[in-house]
């Protein structure tokens, strides 16, 4: 590594004031430097005279309380110098990363903005700036944006000798390929695989045999399938520290490079996607060593970046070309939905007047990222989390490919696209890694919309990991809703926009012109479809059902739905949370408006049908001025109709069930979503009773090898026992709609669960009070001195809490973050957490699982209460059918099992590697002991008062009174 220490004095100190915000206080620093403390009025009126260099404006805004705030950000300032470089976005991660000395306290804050702006323009200046391609002519454009940094910018970044080409004449082509054979019929070999092993963990590593038994019972699944429908199947409860990830990806290695196969991994949460490709360049490593002009290593790690230290020109040069050489086939693949990834055709837009003010700036920080970023993902990539959040995500949903409006080979920028690359690697790698999502419906749809033969191969070996959450990524993906947005969706994609800001969007009559010109049932199809889909909803919707006065027979329905609702709901319409209500039992003029909607959704999917066969025709028998853009241009529209026409289907499968009898397999029911206590939307909804069945027809049927693995795959249900609870893994698999009997493997934790960790449940904080819960919060931060991950089961709560103690808590130097509260995305709050040892971070389900923050930046779990689930209808349903009978007992095993694994989860963010100690907090007296078996066996568990647990926390004695166990030992 090279050496990340700066000189400071060399760079100039930018002579500018700054201005700093934290819940602890207001700094400002004049231009000479001097720094004061200032009250919040005077911060504004400063920031409202002149321009101030201040760190993540909108955080500081909402310091402030004055949204409106806008200066010298110098994380735009860092995004424009270093695009696609990771950083954490607070003054000790600008500080690291640039090599300054780190700030003692806030009041030091100011002066480091200062010095970290001399160190990014002195970076500019240099001859061997890496991203120095295409600077010159983007900070043009911001300048004409009126950018702020644009002027103090314009004398440091020099004009190029030569003009460059445009951001789309950079981007490489990909190239298409003969397609993959088969793999080849291979067991792996175990001892193969124990040797790749011991090569992933390194020379001199510790021999864990748990990790060594999971790698080879992994090649399980690698095996030829014993029948068609019958896939290979594993199902492996991987304690935390086993060491899974390596575990399974040493047989993969061997298995994909032996056989010519290629394995897909697929995870529930983007964190473990990132951790994935980390991991993955162990056992697949990159041929150059550079994954852009920036050193991968510390682009991607995060570390310091060097201003004295930088790639040679013609060293970059020549890595760059093998790089280009090997794009095309890299033996690993990150793979996501297509709204995740930058659209060129949205940023080509942007770029020409689309857009204006931030977010025409906004547009060209992308522009300057898409030009390094290593495959265009916008959601968890190398695009910092942080960047959309300074302009508050305006333009983020545009720049990506928004559903339905991809015009594939008819766009300029196919050859270049990031999607259509991604798909195409994808089908070459040795390894994808992708989400649950994605692979169900790559599987379901055999491709993704547009991708060509090549690209409708289904994966043939699956390794889920974070398989305990297959059930709900079933659940989403296998739903079907009637709804507003929607409905209007599908009428935009039919019609085209109808009000005056059309932009680039068009209908299908525009789309596909040449096709209704040649072919005359064809145009006419297009012609029927246009007219039945004006009976769908439109923008203003909401105004006319309250109205009374629907447009057309879906948005009366959509009325009725709303009205039934409303009508039968026994919270209370202020509560301020979505109504919902049974779909059965409903008025005969609900039930007429369901069938004059059918009727109309009905005569819109029959020319949809009709346009798709003549589709089908004429790319079977082409005419003579259909080339190869045009042929892929029709098969693209053929994959996106088939989309439209599967969702009608649904749609009209759920209105031939409103008045007549239940179906079985699916439960129904009437929805009005609202946030903040205003309606958003309204919506039928029907969801699978167990989701699993279509998971195993579409995922698992077609496959050869599935492995399902997790920490919490399957829990104890006896909190005295070690026997798992694998019945329920096995139900919850899907393998038993395929009469299939999987592998089961356990491999045990190697923590000392009994000496690193400890549950507490605090008895004397009482439910629904707001104030003692704040208290106890702040009282265990300020004992732990922060390295607190606080879990809420309610938004409302969180923010109550947090409102209570975090100014107090900055003022003794413990920020606290929160989600729903900073504006800052869940992605960087983790980041930041994980970077300082003495903050603490507040937040919901997101943070339950898939956060990896080893050390002492996390030391102490706090859960508000037990995380029972949410009693809805769709739970209602499930658990009825989780017993023969509905007795209490059978309902409390149900939700007992819920509540186990999300317990289970959360505890198992506290401990992540050997060293690792930390207590386990639960803020409720009513925690019943049968919970207890969540946690991993022989972890002490005291129930205690708070002032004892604080003693314990801060290093104290606890009372000699107090009740001490383990979840072996539970005193009934």
């Amino acid at each position: 590594m090279a050496d990340t220490n700066h000189d400071a004095a060399r760079f100039d100190t930018l002579a500018l004031p700054a201005v700093h915000a934290s819940h602890a206080g207001c700094w400002l620093s004049d231009r000479d430097g001097a720094i004061r403390t200032v009250v919040r009025g005077e911060a504004i009126l400063a920031a409202s005279q002149s321009p101030l260099l201040m760190l993540n404006a909108p955080l500081v805004a909402n310091r402030l309380g004055y949204p409106e705030l806008s200066g010298l950000d110098l994380l735009e300032l860092f995004a424009f110098i270093y695009p696609a470089r990771f950083l954490v976005p607070t003054p000790h991660g600008l500080a690291e990363t640039l090599g300054l000395p780190a700030p003692q306290g806030d009041a030091d804050v100011p002066r480091l903005l200062a010095q970290a702006a001399g160190v990014l323009f002195a970076a500019s200046q240099r001859d061997d700036w890496a991203e120095r391609a295409g600077a010159w002519a983007v900070l043009q454009s911001l300048s004409r944006l009126h950018w702020p940094w644009a002027g103090l910018l314009a004398r440091h970044v020099k004009r190029p000798d030569r003009a460059e080409p445009w951001l789309f004449g950079r981007l490489p082509q990909w190239e298409d390929r003969a397609p993959r054979p088969a793999p080849a019929s291979i067991i792996p070999d175990t001892g193969a695989i124990a040797n790749r092993l011991d090569s992933l963990t390194g020379a001199g590593a510790e021999v864990r045999e748990g990790q060594r038994h999971y790698a080879t019972a992994s090649a399980h699944i690698f095996a030829p399938r014993p029948a068609l429908g019958q896939p290979n199947m594993l199902l492996a409860q991987a304690g935390t520290g086993i060491g899974k990830t390596l575990g399974y990806l040493a047989a993969a290695s061997v298995w994909s490079q032996s056989a010519g196969g290629t394995v897909w991994v697929s995870t529930y949460t983007k964190a473990l996607q990132r951790q994935l490709r980390r991991e993955s360049r162990r056992a697949w490593p990159d041929p150059t060593g550079l994954l852009s002009p920036a050193s991968s290593a510390k682009r991607l790690a995060g570390q310091a970046i060097d201003a004295t230290d930088n790639v040679p020109q013609s060293s970059l040069a020549d890595a760059t070309q093998q790089e280009s050489q090997a794009a095309e086939t890299p033996a690993v693949v990150v793979r996501k939905g297509r709204e995740n990834y930058l659209c060129l055709l949205n940023l080509e837009d942007a770029l020409q007047g689309g857009y204006s003010g931030r977010a025409g700036i906004f547009a060209q920080m992308i522009a300057r990222w898409a030009a390094f970023t290593e495959d265009g993902d916008m959601i968890g990539g190398d695009l910092p989390g942080w960047l959309p959040t300074l302009y508050q995500r305006r333009g983020l949903a545009a720049l990506t490919d928004r559903r339905g409006e991809c015009v594939y080979a008819a766009c300029p920028h196919y050859r270049k696209c990031f999607i259509e690359r991604a798909a195409r690697q994808s089908a070459h790698a040795d390894l994808v890694i992708a989400n649950h999502a994605l692979v169900m419906v790559h599987a379901a749809r055999g491709s993704g919309n547009g991708e060509d033969a090549e690209q409708r191969v289904r994966p043939s070996r699956i390794i889920f990991d974070e398989g305990h959450h297959l059930f709900d990524a079933a659940d989403a993906t296998f739903a079907a809703a009637l709804c507003a947005s929607e409905a209007i969706e599908m009428r935009r994609w039919i019609i085209g926009p109808e009000g005056k800001a059309k932009g680039r969007r068009r209908g299908l009559a525009a789309r596909l012109a040449d096709l209704a010109s040649y072919d005359e049932e064809g145009g006419a199809a297009i012609r029927l479809a246009g007219e039945a889909a004006q009976a769908l909803p439109a923008d203003g919707w909401l105004t006319r059902i309250v109205e009374e006065n629907p447009l057309g027979p879906v948005e009366e329905l959509l009325g009725a739905v709303r009205e039934v609702t409303l009508a039968r709901d026994v919270k209370g319409q202020d509560a301020g949370y979505g109504l919902e209500t049974e779909a059965a039992d409903l008025p005969a003029g609900f039930i007429a408006a369901a069938v004059m909607a059918h009727k109309a959704l009905s005569e819109l999917r029959r020319p949809l049908q009709d346009l798709a066969r003549r589709l089908e025709a004429v790319l079977t028998d082409p005419p003579d001025w259909l080339d190869g853009q045009g042929r892929q241009r029709l098969d693209g529209a053929r994959h996106s109709l088939a989309w439209r026409i599967d969702t009608l289907v649904a749609w009209e499968a759920m209105l031939d069930r409103i008045g007549g009898p239940a179906d079985e397999d699916f439960v129904d029911w009437l929805a009005v979503e609202r946030g903040d206590g205003r309606i958003y939307d309204v919506a039928i909804h029907r969801r699978w009773l167990d989701p699993m069945r279509p998971f195993a027809s579409s995922v698992l049927k077609p496959a050869h090898g599935v492995m399902q693995t997790s920490a919490t795959l399957c829990g104890r249900l006896d909190p005295a026992q070690s026997a798992l609870d694998w019945p329920g893994a096995l139900r919850r698999s899907g393998a038993a709609y395929l009469d299939v009997v999987p592998k089961l493997l356990e491999a045990t934790s190697p923590f000392d669960y009994e000496n690193q960790a400890e549950v507490i449940i605090v008895t004397d904080v009482r439910r629904g009070d707001i104030a003692g819960l704040a208290a106890a919060y702040g009282q265990l931060i300020e004992a732990s001195r922060g390295g607190v991950l606080g879990l809420f089961t309610a938004i409302r709560r969180l923010r109550a809490v947090h409102d209570r103690i975090a100014d107090r808590l900055a003022r003794g130097g413990l920020p606290l973050y929160a989600q729903h509260v900073d504006p800052i995305d869940t992605g960087t709050l983790v980041d930041i957490f994980r970077d300082d040892p003495h903050a603490s971070l507040l937040g919901t389900d997101a943070l339950r699982d898939g956060v990896d923050v080893p050390g002492q930046s996390l030391r102490l779990v706090v859960m508000e209460q037990v995380p029972w689930p949410k009693p809805s209808i769709l739970h209602r349903a499930r658990r009825a059918a989780h017993a023969a009978d509905e007795t209490r007992l059978a309902r409390q095993d149900y939700d007992d099992g819920i509540a186990r694994a999300r317990l289970a989860q959360a505890f198992g963010r506290l401990i992540r590697t050997r060293q690792d100690h930390g207590r386990f907090v639960v803020l409720s007296a009513a925690f019943p002991s049968r919970l207890l078996s969540a946690f991993p066996q022989g972890t002490p568990v005291r129930r205690i008062a708070l002032h004892e647990a604080l003693q314990l926390v801060s290093g104290g004695v606890s009372s000699p009174d107090a009740e001490v166990s383990s979840v072996q030992e539970i005193d009934a």
